[in-house]
């Protein structure tokens, strides 16, 4: 019998080397059965409509590096910096992600796996899950008509947790405190080229595992009227108070934002108006709904083939701390970004962006004393195949 095992598991082997072997033979066939991706503009990549016709029965690998020098007037008392999510660590050099990623479509199926290390992973994900940025799997229901269910990258606000879908290599307060990821259904419908229709149903608000009895809602509306241009609108509701206290608080989220580029610019925006019942913070028990906003610009030119320039502007109002619970930042935190970018090769990046914000309340601890501003240098590098 052990010798039986030891024959059988020696068969096994063979059979899946001539497999793999004939795998390899077919790809040289068929290349596009499996390849990697090298593509220069994946800015913006996860936040536009995706053409389902344009689908092919593909598996896409890909690996990605993204790495940072930062340094800000803080002295922040743990691993990481105020409002950490990329270049999270002051004085360092730091990994802000290892990714390594696998995506299939077909005509009727299609599953995005990724696997990331790093800073944004163990700053921002839970640690119970914080190696699956993404783990999902979908299938055409009728005709254009899609379910999708699984672990998902947040299809809310502009900026991505990945930096090289980024135009800055930092992220907006707007962002920071909006969900990174959900864990649900989705049910998507692409009525044409030009509008995408969604409605989801999620576990919480950025949390993997459900963190009560309720459910978050939510729909979706892409609108692209012209090639150069992309419009979406995001909304979503749900209750994220615990079981255990008896007084609700519905939360309600609004997200816009646009994305155009043409030639050598790109501009975008968003927009946000989040409300909260019961959440004053100075009269919590009475009927009292607390509202916040944010807002971001983003300007880009790119000034050469190798090199380009960036601009931004960020507002951030949550006084109340719906979102930015233990913040202290008060009314606002008004910021400015700018930076440059060196593009050598198609699938590499380098980038140099200095920011500045101010706050209405002093919230940073830097030299012993507590300031309402805080300046940032980043430097990053970032590489893909």
């Amino acid at each position: 019998m052990k010798h039986f095992c030891k024959y059988t598991i020696i068969i096994c082997l063979i059979f899946l080397n001539e497999v793999i072997i004939a795998q390899r033979d077919s790809l040289i066939v068929d290349k596009r059965l499996i390849f990697q991706r090298t593509d220069t503009n994946v800015t913006f990549q996860n936040k536009r409509m995706q053409n389902d016709s344009l689908l092919n029965n593909n598996l896409e690998i890909g690996a990605y590096v993204s790495t940072y020098y930062a340094f800000y007037t803080e002295d922040n008392n743990s691993s990481y910096v105020k409002h950490a999510t990329m270049a999270a660590r002051n004085k360092q050099i730091g990994l802000n992600m290892l990714l390594l990623s696998f995506n299939y479509t077909s005509n009727r199926l299609r599953s995005n796996i990724a696997i990331h290390f790093g800073d944004i992973a163990e700053s921002t994900w839970p640690s119970k899950f914080n190696m699956i940025q993404e783990a999902n799997a979908g299938f055409e229901v009728l005709k254009h008509l899609w379910v999708d269910v699984g672990v998902f990258k947040s299809h809310i606000g502009l900026e991505s947790t990945q930096p090289r879908e980024n135009v800055t290599s930092s992220m907006t307060l707007a962002n920071v405190y909006e969900p990174y990821f959900f864990s649900g259904v989705k049910l998507t419908y692409l009525i044409n080229k030009k509008l995408s229709l969604q409605i989801n149903t999620f576990n919480s608000f950025n949390s993997i595992i459900e963190n009560n009895r309720n459910k978050l809602f939510g729909t979706s509306i892409i609108f692209s009227p012209i090639k150069e241009l992309s419009i979406t609108y995001n909304f979503i509701t749900g209750d994220e108070t615990p079981d255990s206290i008896a007084l609700k608080k519905q939360r309600y989220y609004n997200n816009l934002y646009f994305i155009y580029q043409k030639s050598k610019f790109s501009f975008a925006g968003e927009f946000n108006l989040g409300s909260q019942e019961h959440s004053k913070l100075l009269n919590s028990n009475k009927n009292t709904t607390a509202y916040m906003n944010s807002a971001l610009l983003l300007f880009k030119h790119q000034t050469s083939k190798f090199f380009g320039f960036y601009l931004r502007g960020e507002w951030f109002s949550d006084e109340d701390e719906i979102l930015s619970f233990g913040s202290n930042m008060g009314k606002y935190t008004i910021g400015a970004t700018i930076g440059v970018e060196f593009k050598p090769l198609r699938n590499m990046a380098i980038s140099l962006e200095t920011r500045h914000l101010n706050s209405e309340k002093p919230n940073f601890y830097y030299n012993g004393l507590y300031s309402n501003q805080r300046n940032e240098l980043l430097f990053c590098v970032d590489v893909w195949y």
